[in-house]
């Protein structure tokens, strides 16, 4: 039976009143999900600690929330609220803040760290990468962002990346890729090495080479790799490659010096979990 104007008032009355349960349910839920990672946190001390990142099992939950949605709910909406429970819930376990290279896409960066990271989590802006890159290995468990394409004039900065010690990709962002994300400015995540955290699905190495050869492009497709940017650095090349984690560094290095380079040099600059593009509902 179609409504009426004397039945329209209690029709969505009640409708609201459905929709304050659910609001409810989503509160208590979240003061539940509160309640395990307190556990959590106590378990994690008594095993001496942990990291409170976990980069693949977070680029798996997105994958995932993208995957089942549906609704007239956007996307953009449902992916930003998850972000904000997830960055805030490991700002519980352990308090960081983000670093981000802002010089010259200051909009663009902002607008990623909030979507990704949400307010409570305290936003410090520099304006190149090393000084993302500094910031992060003077901290004990701040996270860093850095634009992943730019000119040459910021600088071979994943070199910066190397030492065993130093600061690692951990993630690339968005996680969930799509036409006009409301921020899908392509970053990196660095943080301090993560040990069993890691997600290695990709892994990133910074490569030094004495002379350019087109061919590298073609070898690294062969491993279903890529070149992701270069830069000079003193007599020669510098640049951040990706490969998959399949790809031993044995493997990569025989493949390369077949090429005639000159002086090579291969050092790990990280790892992220795969790229998953919603558009096309393909993972690459």
């Amino acid at each position: 039976m179609s409504a009426t104007p004397q039945t329209l008032p209690q029709i969505l009355g009640e409708l609201r009143v459905d929709i304050d349960r659910i609001d409810a349910n989503i509160h208590q839920l979240l003061i539940e999900r509160s309640a395990i990672i307190d556990r959590l946190i106590a378990v994690k001390e008594k095993q001496g600690g942990g990291s409170a990142f976990r980069p693949g099992r977070e680029a798996e939950m997105m994958r995932r929330l993208a995957e089942r949605h549906k609704g007239l709910l956007p996307l953009d909406t449902i992916e930003g609220i998850w972000r904000i429970i997830i960055s805030t819930f490991t700002y519980v376990q352990s308090n960081y803040s983000v670093h981000a290279d802002v010089a010259g896409a200051e909009p663009a960066m902002r607008d990623s760290a909030r979507f990704h990271f949400g307010y409570t989590v305290p936003y410090m802006q520099h304006q190149s990468p090393l000084e993302v890159i500094n910031a992060v290995a003077a901290a004990s468990g701040d996270l860093g962002m850095i634009r992943i394409h730019g000119d040459a004039s910021r600088g071979a900065w994943w070199t910066a990346l190397s030492a065993p010690t130093a600061p690692k990709i951990i993630a690339r962002l968005p996680f969930v890729e799509r036409p006009d994300h409301p921020a899908g400015t392509p970053v990196y995540v660095i943080a301090r090495p993560l040990a069993e955290a890691a997600a290695r699905e990709i892994v990133l190495y910074s490569l030094k080479v004495e002379r350019w050869r087109d061919e590298i492009r073609t070898a690294l497709k062969s491993l279903t790799g890529e070149v992701i940017v270069q830069a000079a650095q003193g007599v020669g090349l510098s640049l951040l490659i990706s490969v998959p984690g399949s790809v031993d560094l044995q493997t990569l290095d025989q493949t390369l010096r077949k090429l005639d380079l000159g002086d090579l040099q291969i050092l790990e600059a990280g790892s992220h979990a795969p790229r998953f593009n919603f558009g096309s509902r393909e993972k690459a």
